[in-house]
């Protein structure tokens, strides 16, 4: 993830308003690892580094540059196939979700979706920006227009 910082939380889920460094915690996605080796799990939410109140992840990161310009969010590569998809967005933010609560719900052609058997990366503006001042403004004014852009880009190595 190119983020610095994420979005703090309490033990609701709902933002402190606090931004708070990765470095040093299991969100520090900046270089690339495999996403299960850290997950936060019901012992590790007592106890890490981030005070993370999830079972998994669940938490909203802070793009790292320019807010409005498009740059790049999150880069996942499938070491066995090579496959590689990269986000850019021009949002503040993008949430990660580690599928905390998929439990073997069917999906197509009646394949299982197993605890943690896929994850979500979803730009947006922090969760509860109305709420609090240091965040971006998601406040849209009669006669404005309000659009984004998110790419999805996919190739292999």
């Amino acid at each position: 993830l190119n983020a610095d910082h994420y979005t703090a939380t309490d033990e609701t889920l709902i933002p402190t308003g606090k931004i708070e460094p990765v470095a040093d915690t299991v969100l520090d996605f900046r270089k690339a690892q495999v996403i299960g080796d850290r997950i936060p799990d019901k012992e590790a939410k007592k106890t890490d580094d981030c005070e993370t109140s999830t079972l998994g992840y669940d938490h909203n990161f802070v793009v790292n540059g320019e807010v409005g310009t498009m740059r790049l969010a999150a880069r996942l590569k499938d070491p066995a196939s090579g496959r590689v998809m990269e986000i850019h967005t021009d949002q503040p933010g993008i949430q990660f979700y580690s599928g905390n609560f998929l439990m073997n719900q069917e999906g197509k052609d009646g394949k299982k979706y197993p605890f943690r058997g896929a994850l979500c990366l979803e730009t947006q503006h922090f969760p509860d920006s109305v709420n609090h001042e240091g965040f971006p403004s998601t406040i849209l004014k009669p006669g404005d227009t309000y659009s984004t852009t998110t790419v999805h880009r996919f190739s292999a190595e």
